[in-house]
This record gives C-alpha cells, structure tokens and sequence, in this order.
C-alpha cells in the first residue's frame, strides 16, 4: 500500500486526491490548513462557480511557457470535466461565453457532490492541518503536521496561490517548493479590479456597462478585451477589466484605461448628437446621451468633454458635439495600480513550469513530488479557464505518472 499526501484542499487538490484513490493500492490523505476543504471554491463566480468554459485551450493561459499546459488540457479538457461531474450527480447550465455554472446556481452544489465523493472513496482528510516541513527521504517524504510527523512515498502540492488571502491565499506552496530545490517567478495578482484616478469612477460606483477596453503605456497597446465593466468608487471592476487586470499588474508605470463606450464609429455619433440636438433645441445638455447610455454615464461624458449641464442643445458647438462623440469611442482613465491580492481571483505567477514534467506534473528534481493547480506558474482569463486548469491539472498530478 502506498501512502499519497496531497497538500492543499482546493479544487486542484480534491480532484488530485479522488483520482490517486482510484487506484487500490493508494491510500490517499488530504492535507488542508483551514477548517474546512474548498472555501475558495465557494466564492468563486461570485458565489455561482463558473466551473469550467467550455472554448478552454492553451491560448487562454499565460505563464513563462505557455504550451505547459497542452498536455494536461488534451487529457483532461472541458467536456471530460463536464462529463466527471456529471457522474457524480451535478447538473450543469452552459450560459454566454461558454461559461458553465451548476444548474443549481450556487457554489455549494460543486463542493457537495466532491465531499460525497471524498467520502465515497475513502479520502482522509485532515482540516486545520498547516504543513510545517516537507524533506525528501531515502524512501518517501516527511511532512510534518503541527509537529505530528507523517510518511508518504509520494506528495502533490496543490496549496494554491498568493490571491484571495481572505480565502486561504498563501505562500505555504512555494516555500515547501523551494525547500525541495525549486523556484518560483515573479507574483502578481490577476483577475483583479483596477485602480485608476478617482474622479469619475467616485461618480458611476456600480454602474455597469458594455465595453470595449485597451491598456496602453505611454500610447502602446498592451492588451484588449470587451465585455462588461462596472464603475467603482475607485476604480473599474468587471470581467472585461479581470481579463486586462493581468497585464495592468505587470506592466509597469504609465498605464491608461481606454474606453469605448458605444459600439459605433465617431463620425455615427456626432450624426444622432447632431439629430437630438435640432429634435429637442431646449433639452439641458446633461440630456444629450439620454437613451443611449446610462443616464449617470451620460452625464459624466458631458462633464468629460467640457459641457456644461444646462446649456441647452441648441447653444453646443459643432466642436462640443465632437468632443464628446470622441468620449463617447475613447474615454481614457489613468491607471494606479491593482487592488492586490486580497482582491485577486488568481495568481500570476509561481513554480517554475520549466521544472516539471508536462506529461505528468511531476518535479524534475525531486522524483515522487507532483504539482498542480495555481501553485504552478499558469494562470487563464476570465470565465472558467481557471477552474478548468485546476480541474485537469489536479487529475493529471493525481495519477501519480501512471
């Protein structure tokens, strides 16, 4: 009988000890360091879990190497995930973007059916367990639990990343890691809200908007995307920022936040400004926009372009109407920064992938170690990239090479 310790009770850690139990001659402990397994888990999708997308492919995650994780994806893709859940009694819905959510629409539905399996294939499971030292042996590992020692002849570290501290994010994973020789890159967060000047965010806190987004620095195009984003009291949040938060956090001093707000062409706008303007010569300017943004984003475009809020229609310039027909296709916010950490759904960043065998997860340097999950250096968009890593990596570590 062979003793397997998977290290952390996330969702790449659950999926890494079910899949290790499946073979007979394994008796597998999970090792979690909060009282309970999967709390992250439950915040995820905002309380909904968006557990896998169903478009997933290597070009959705980022890292030193990129490629690592088409092997594990190829063994493990969505409709693999789709179909092992299925079999363990959770109904799912696939809903825009090939994002798919329990039918159930809460968190609890995923962790219940892994906890019933857990307990099915006779997991141990070990809850307010932080792993104090873990040492290569002449056979097998020493992990050591609160200054209980214990024995495996193998060990998958699934212990997470640094984001979401509030949630269990910590940095136990990479420090066990570099005792046994490896390293990590650079952590930042992702999946992140931005920071940006104040001013008019203050002013739209929780309006929400469809949009298309580019991050400059020092007028280069760093990254795109489109989708919805919501205004914050500091900044800007929403999946259409998470997918940019990335790049943001990465790249450095001089960033700017382009938005454009309305899916026409500049010269489409001034036309329909021009028209409300000679249809309704008496509406206050704070009005111009009415019917095709958010009220209060209208009125803060106005602001914006230099109008002023009661001026009637009539009384705006050829060049007030284009200036604001300009805010309209690209109204840019300067960027301080990311929430951090505490705010991350994910960390960019951690073990170096170049130290594990793709076709396996399992350490180059220290034979019998495996790896997994956010612990690794590969972290993917918005929309179910993650947990679909986290899925397919966790179920490769767990089958131990075999």
């Amino acid at each position: 009988m062979n003793t397997v310790i998977v290290i952390g009770g996330g969702a790449s850690g659950i999926l890494a000890a079910l899949t290790a139990a499946e073979n007979p001659n394994n008796r597998v402990l999970l090792l979690e360091r909060q009282q309970r397994i999967g709390r992250k888990l439950l915040a995820t999708g905002n309380g909904r879990c968006n557990l896998t997308n169903t478009g997933a492919a290597p070009e959705n995650y980022h890292g030193e190497d990129p490629d690592f994780v088409r092997p594990t994806l190829s063994a493990f893709g969505p409709e693999d995930a789709l179909r092992y859940f299925h079999r363990l009694g959770l109904l799912t819905a696939e809903e825009y973007g090939g994002r798919v959510y329990p039918l159930s629409n809460s968190a609890n539905s995923v962790l219940d059916v892994l906890r019933l399996a857990l307990d099915r294939a006779g997991v141990e499971q070990r809850c307010a367990a932080p792993v104090k030292s873990l040492r290569r042996e002449k056979r097998g590992f020493a992990v050591e639990i609160e200054g209980e020692p214990l024995q495996g002849d193998a060990v998958i570290l699934a212990c997470g990343g640094a984001a979401g501290a509030k949630l269990g994010g910590v940095m136990d994973g990479y420090q066990l890691a570099k005792s046994l020789g490896h390293k990590r890159t650079g952590l930042y967060p992702a999946l992140v809200q931005l920071v940006t000047e104040p001013e008019y965010p203050r002013a739209l806190k929780g309006v929400r908007a469809e949009s298309a987004l580019t991050l400059t620095r020092r007028g280069f195009a760093l990254a795109k995307s489109r989708g919805e984003l919501q205004f914050t009291d500091n900044g800007v949040s929403g999946p259409a920022v998470f997918d940019l938060s990335r790049a943001a956090a990465t790249g450095g001093e001089g960033l700017t936040l382009h938005i454009r707000l309305l899916p026409l062409e500049e010269a489409e706008i001034l036309s329909l400004l021009r028209e409300r303007q000679a249809g309704y010569p008496e509406l206050p300017a704070s009005e111009i926009l009415t019917g095709m943004l958010h009220n209060r984003l209208g009125r803060m475009l106005g602001k914006y372009a230099g109008l002023s809020a009661n001026t009637p229609l009539r009384e705006l310039t050829e060049a007030e109407l284009g200036a604001l027909a300009r805010a309209c296709v690209d109204f840019p916010l300067p960027v301080k920064g990311t929430e951090g950490f505490d705010h991350a759904q994910v960390t960019a960043g951690g073990l170096r992938t170049a130290d594990f065998d793709p076709r396996t997860l399992e350490s180059r340097l220290v034979p019998g170690l495996f790896a997994c999950g956010e612990l690794l250096d590969v972290d993917g968009d918005c929309g179910g990239y993650n947990l679909q890593w986290a899925w397919a990596s966790g179920r490769l570590a767990g089958r131990l090479g075999t």
